[in-house]
């Protein structure tokens, strides 16, 4: 759901599980990108990664970093590892909110109401392979995802 015509805030999950990383064939626009959407206005940008995460994947993921505890009414959310804009198509950007992830499970199951498209668990050197043509910026990512959470 796009909540402006100009920029929409979204959340996208790099999820490790031992030496590899999650990528899917986004169906709309034909690349490999990791888990991730539009952050909905009832939702924080951790619910969100969260919500995209378990729609496309199924998986149950432990985000990673730290966040500050405060009592009262104050909910410390944890800071992306990266963020970034980008032209989404000629007078549309999304503002991305970059987190990394671990999963316990290779077992990928999308939600019903997903539209199936190829998953896979990529290791470090198919990342730059041509014949998956991922972008650069997810190469970066999807590789210092698999720095910080290899065989963690």
């Amino acid at each position: 759901m796009h909540l402006h015509e100009k920029i929409d805030f979204t959340a996208t999950v790099y999820i490790v599980h031992e030496d590899r990383v999650l990528l899917r064939m986004h169906e709309k626009y034909h690349i490999w990108l990791p888990p991730g959407g539009h952050i909905e206005l009832h939702e924080d940008p951790i619910e969100a990664a969260l919500r995209e995460v378990k729609e496309e994947t199924g998986l149950e993921v432990e985000l990673v970093g730290s966040t500050e505890s405060f009592n009262g009414d104050v909910k410390s959310l944890l800071p992306p590892r990266f963020l970034n804009r980008m032209a989404v198509k000629p007078g549309h950007e999304h503002i991305d909110m970059i987190y990394f992830a671990k999963s316990l499970t290779w077992v990928i199951s999308p939600d019903d109401s997903e539209q199936q498209t190829e998953i896979k668990w990529f290791v470090l050197g198919e990342l730059s392979d041509t014949r998956y043509n991922i972008p650069k910026h997810i190469q970066h990512y999807a590789a210092e995802a698999l720095a910080l959470l290899r065989n963690t």
